[in-house]
């Protein structure tokens, strides 16, 4: 059964949930509230698992050129000695690629492909949806549009994928309050350097209360040098951990960041492979935001009405979960909406299959996800070591490692006629 369908938000999981809809001959409208999409943002990752479902809707050739592939995920000290390297993608075992990638080049792939298969006049820039209510099998949703005039539609389905901020999850849960903050502030900016080991390789070093993410997320240019995303997460808070803060006021968020922060924490970091002050100073943007989630919810879906992506649960940039966990909602959602002709039922469906999953991740990342294993070695051997099997045992760090990738929904490639299986 086609059904009428509207998304609040026209973001990676909103245009991923869009499509995969619309390939099932379902009517979608997208709505989102910037008035023009520019290529924003800076670096994210997409897990094998997330990659197979673009994949899956014929968008790999577009991703590929854009992207680049994964080698490996490393962990290392402050001092750039390597911890554990865990093989990603292909090299990984899994049915695809991982890939690193510029987030606005990304959602505007989508949105153009969204514009041709939806049809533009499908996609409603300029209309920010405040709030929605039930009128029988049916939702009306009411907005904001360019102009500031009140608007409404009518639709069978309402997705919100309108982000950490969402209205509509605020209609729903109207005393949550602000998102919590662990105390931590991060950096984010992109570089253009010479490529750094393989040119393909993710890098997270140092600790809980600072700590450096770095990895590629474009091919290399004509001229040798390679555009880099790189994070500086500085605690600021220790009260914080776990999320019990209240985050600094949104009107602070992603505003333009000063080197002059970075400095005095990371001015000495200097890896064999990387100098990374001089990758820092090299900033070609940067930006600055708390580190925030906000807790699992009890319930998504009310009536016809149900929430995707950081709408739904927001959780911290630990992992490479954020954008990853928002295409697997839209695939999940679609799914459900294909097995099930009972509309309420299958949004029911697509609930009990996804929230247990992220509310688990949203409590791993909390208490650090893989990034604990930085803080094993720091608090053992702080100015570095000379063998890491002095340190920590590393197949304690391997079992660490495949526990959480477990628990987040890798699932490595299986032989023909066999279910792919979890990491364990």
């Amino acid at each position: 059964m086609a059904l009428d369908i509207l998304i609040a938000g026209g973001g990676i999981g909103g245009l991923t949930a869009a499509l995969a809809l619309q390939r099932d001959g379902h009517q979608v409208t997208v709505c989102e509230a910037a008035a023009e999409l520019k290529p924003l943002g800076v670096g994210i990752n997409l897990l094998p698992h997330a990659v197979a479902v673009l994949d899956e809707l014929g968008l790999m050739p577009a991703l590929a050129s854009m992207a680049v592939p994964t080698s490996a995920l490393v962990f290392a000290n402050r001092h750039g000695q390597t911890i554990y390297e865990d093989l990603r993608g292909l090299a990984g075992g899994y049915s695809h690629p991982q890939f690193s990638v510029h987030r606005g080049e990304l959602q505007q792939m989508l949105w153009r492909e969204a514009a041709a298969r939806l049809g533009a006049e499908r996609l409603v820039s300029g209309w920010r949806i405040t709030g929605a209510q039930l009128d029988g099998d049916e939702v009306i949703a009411q907005g904001v549009d360019a102009s500031g005039a009140t608007v409404s539609r009518r639709a069978s389905v309402l997705i919100a994928a309108d982000g950490i901020h969402s209205a509509i999850r605020r209609q729903f849960y109207p005393d949550e309050g602000p998102p919590r903050w662990n105390g931590m502030m991060m950096w984010r900016g992109t570089s253009l350097a010479k490529p750094f080991l393989d040119g393909r390789t993710m890098v997270q070093a140092g600790h809980r209360r600072a700590k450096f993410v770095v990895y590629p997320i474009a091919p290399p240019r004509p001229d040798g040098r390679q555009l880099i995303n790189w994070i500086c997460d500085r605690r600021l808070r220790e009260d914080g951990l776990g999320g019990g803060l209240t985050a600094p006021g949104r009107e602070d968020w992603n505003k333009p960041g000063s080197i002059d922060d970075l400095m005095p924490t990371f001015g000495g970091w200097r890896f064999p492979w990387l100098d990374v002050p001089g990758v820092i100073q090299g900033a070609t943007q940067l930006l600055e935001w708390p580190m925030v989630d906000r807790d699992p919810l009890p319930r998504w879906r009310h009536g016809r009405i149900t929430l995707l992506g950081d709408a739904a649960h927001p959780m911290y940039p630990i992992g490479s979960n954020g954008a990853t966990q928002a295409i697997l909602d839209a695939a999940a959602i679609a799914k459900a909406l294909r097995k099930e002709r009972r509309v309420e039922t299958a949004l029911a469906n697509y609930e009990a299959e996804r929230r247990p999953m992220c509310a688990r991740i949203v409590e791993l990342n909390r208490q650090e996800g893989l990034d604990y294993i930085l803080d094993m070695v720091e608090e053992r051997a702080p100015d570095g070591f000379a063998r890491l099997e002095e340190v920590i045992d590393p197949a304690e760090v391997d079992a660490f490692v495949k526990r959480y990738k477990a628990a987040a929904g890798h699932r490595q490639a299986a032989p023909a006629g066999t279910s792919p299986a979890p990491e364990r």
